[in-house]
């Protein structure tokens, strides 16, 4: 089959005008919710993109770890080209794509530093090899050879063996502070429900 002629027909929802009413993070929760009962793998994985002051714009996918009322949380390696691009310019957008349930959302936002204390916790969290992994990998970049990072990973097990690991300085969360919500429901005929909110001082508007 050619790329041309590669096609779905969308049948698994629809977004009513209801959903206008509704405040974005309890819809977006709701559907995420959804996502955890019927996808089995990365059901939080989101699509986060950053562009820096003198770059195109970046993609990678990250997971997300904490929904709540100020954002969308992850944690990452502030090092990394992501976080390099962050200090540049917080606007950023994310984009979850759930094709089992043949939805999306599309999330614009400021992006900051979650405190230290968040960061912590949730660094004492991880599994031991993670942990481990984030002082091993210098993220975005070069390094000579992945035998390198074996051999510091090795070196730091060696270190910390029996001891308990402390959060590198260079590794924490961030927090998106959506300024839009996009809402997308597959539709049959190409004919999609789009759903969007949009940050009004402390209120939102929602539209189709």
């Amino acid at each position: 089959m050619s790329l041309k002629d590669s096609r779905t027909d969308y049948k698994k929802g629809m977004l009513s005008d209801e959903a206008k009413s509704e405040s974005p993070f309890v819809l977006f929760q709701a559907w995420l919710d959804k996502a955890k009962r019927e996808i089995p793998l990365d059901f939080n994985a989101m699509v986060f993109n950053t562009v820096g002051v003198d770059s195109y714009p970046s993609s990678r996918v990250v997971l997300l770890r904490e929904l709540n009322e100020r954002g969308l949380v992850f944690y990452t390696n502030y090092n990394s080209q992501k976080g390099r691009e962050i200090e540049e310019n917080p606007n950023v957008s994310a984009n979850f794509f759930w094709k089992e349930l043949e939805r999306q959302v599309r999330i614009k936002g400021i992006v900051e530093k979650v405190s230290s204390e968040i960061s912590d916790a949730y660094f004492s969290s991880r599994p031991r090899k993670s942990q481990i992994g984030a002082w091993v990998s210098n993220q975005s970049d070069v390094i000579t050879s992945r035998e390198s990072l074996l051999d510091k990973e090795k070196e730091l097990e060696d270190k910390y063996r029996d001891l308990e690991i402390p959060r590198p300085s260079h590794w924490g969360g961030y927090i998106i502070h959506p300024v839009t919500f996009e809402f997308w429901q597959g539709r049959s005929g190409r004919l999609h429900d789009r759903i969007k909110f949009v940050k009004n001082e402390a209120d939102w508007m929602g539209s189709r």
